[in-house]
């Protein structure tokens, strides 16, 4: 199984070129059952990775355009009056497969983008009273664009803590932009995956038995107790407003045994706790006013509060 899901990134590199770590936390992310926020400039291939992911996963994939006026029915899906029947009929949404992309998520008004709080919380959809399940595996996957805020909505604190993982997809460095190009000048078309030689070499019952190993990963009492300092400590940072929750720390340690378990190890170690903080805690702190104008970031405080912890040994 581990062999399986190492092969993903190799497929996954022969359409995305440079983004090895973001593979891998994704699927940390789905071995998690969690959610993942990528955030990126336009043209990082976000899109394209997702697509790819699935292909190499053998899953369903579907990408919805969160615009200002979307709906949430057009996320969830609605009831569709039949004439010939007279009768009402549900009409599933997008939402309804195993990897939603949902791009451009805070381009939606707040409404909208609760309309998935439910499905990513709950894996189910509620529809005039009626729950409705959806598959499993099931992921959200959003994109949000760093760098333009005109026409958007933030999302709120609530939901950004529903997400287990904040990935940051950086630009390519000048070797990998230029594989980039010699790949499109050799005839690669993103579009059609299956021509760039992307195979499934993995399925959903790989990823359900792999989830019961990572679920057999051993925590000692004192790596726990390293991990709720670290989340504890954001708490009382002075740049800090909002510290982690008792949910971040528990997404800290899903994925931390998720990473030993991919590792090979059958137990988890700080250093695990370290690997995993970044990702899953940045977007779960909320930094003062008068830090951000110091240019303080949260990537820096977490640094900080990872140096100022003791680490078991």
């Amino acid at each position: 199984m581990r062999a399986a899901l190492a092969a993903v990134r190799t497929e996954v590199g022969k359409a995305v070129v440079g983004q090895d770590a973001a593979v891998t936390s994704l699927l940390i992310a789905l071995l998690c059952q969690g959610h993942v926020l990528l955030e990126g400039v336009p043209g990082v291939a976000k899109t394209l990775l997702v697509r790819t992911l699935a292909a190499a996963l053998k899953l369903d994939t579907k990408r919805v355009q969160f615009t200002p006026d979307l709906m949430p029915g057009d996320v969830t899906g609605s009831l569709v009056y039949d004439a010939r029947t007279a009768e009402f009929s549900f009409r599933e949404g997008p939402v309804f497969t195993n990897l939603v992309l949902a791009d451009e998520i805070n381009r939606t008004p707040p409404k909208t983008q609760a309309s998935l709080l439910e499905a990513m919380e709950e894996r189910q959809v509620s529809v005039d009273g009626t729950p409705r399940l959806l598959p499993d595996p099931f992921m959200v996957i959003a994109t949000q664009n760093p760098v333009e805020y005109e026409g958007t909505y933030s999302l709120p604190e609530a939901q950004l803590d529903r997400f287990l993982l904040k990935l940051v997809l950086p630009l390519p460095e000048r070797d990998q932009e230029v594989e980039v190009l010699a790949r499109h000048a050799a005839g690669f078309d993103p579009r059609n995956l299956a021509a760039a030689g992307v195979t499934p070499v993995a399925d959903a019952d790989i990823l359900e038995r792999a989830r019961a190993e990572v679920a057999r990963v051993q925590v000692s009492r004192e790596v726990l107790g390293y991990a709720v300092d670290v989340c504890r400590a954001t708490r009382f940072s002075p740049s800090l407003s909002l510290g982690v929750s008792p949910r971040g720390a528990t997404a800290l340690l899903r994925t931390a045994r998720a990473w030993a378990w991919l590792s090979g190890r059958s137990f988890v170690t700080p250093d695990d706790i370290k690997a995993l903080a970044h990702p899953t805690l940045r977007h779960r702190v909320q930094l003062r006013a008068e830090a951000e104008l110091e240019g303080v970031t949260a990537e820096g405080v977490l640094d900080t509060v990872l140096a100022s912890v003791p680490v078991p040994r």
